[in-house]
């Protein structure tokens, strides 16, 4: 009988203790987690070789077989590009097509042995500024980094946004979500008057709907073929 008393003791305390631990986090870091935890997969670090070192960014994987969204200017005259996945693998991928210095985007593709993981676009035509934003990205190397603000502002002339969310050099290419997940703004860049020594706070994004039309015009064939042995 005591057994059987102590038994459900413990289930009880443990129970209690599950719950408890479900409620330490406020609804707005329940929001981060799940975006974190659902869109992280699908987020790449990408190297590129180009000829005066090695450019870094961040990628988005578009579809289960390895079509990946970048800036352009993070794989623009390369002589070779590496991916990592989430999930530490690294692939050599190749270069599909960009859409210029104005709209700073490119798409590469890598060939996985099983499907991947991909992003899904929200219509940036509905983004509002004060609108809270999450990032994901590779700054200066930390792989899977999270990062949180608002849409500061909406520069209408130049068709980007602008985002207190920190951005550093290794970020471009990567997402900028809102708080359901979807990419709504490609990271591009930053304010910086000092060179890379530090972030003010002061970044931009591609809206979303100019990633989906660029992928929309490629060419499937240049898509589809085997890459060169």
């Amino acid at each position: 009988m005591k057994k059987q008393i102590l038994t459900a003791l413990t289930i009880i305390i443990l129970g209690a203790l599950s719950v408890n631990s479900q409620q330490n986090y406020a609804p707005d870091e329940q929001i981060n987690i799940s975006v974190y935890e659902k869109i992280s997969p699908a987020i790449v670090a990408i190297e590129a070789q180009v000829s005066d070192g090695v450019s870094a960014g961040t990628g988005c994987i578009v579809t289960p077989d390895g079509l990946i969204l970048t800036g352009s200017h993070v794989v623009d005259k390369s002589t070779r590009i590496e991916v990592t996945t989430n999930n530490g693998q690294t692939y050599k991928a190749r270069f599909i097509a960009q859409m210029g210095k104005n709209k700073d985007l490119a798409l590469i593709k890598i060939e996985p042995k099983t499907n991947l993981q991909t992003v899904s676009f929200g219509d940036s035509e509905e983004v509002k500024v004060g609108q809270k934003v999450l990032t994901i990205g590779n700054p200066f190397g930390f792989s899977n980094t999270l990062t949180q603000g608002i849409i500061s502002r909406i520069d209408y002339v130049k068709n980007r946004f602008q985002t207190d969310a920190a951005i550093n050099p290794g970020c471009s290419g990567g997402p900028l979500l809102n708080s359901t997940g979807e990419v709504i703004g490609i990271s591009q860049s930053i304010y910086n008057p000092d060179r890379n020594i530090s972030n003010i706070g002061i970044g931009f994004a591609i809206p979303s709907n100019e990633a989906v039309k660029f992928i929309a015009t490629v060419d499937k064939n240049k898509i589809t073929s085997n890459p060169k042995k």
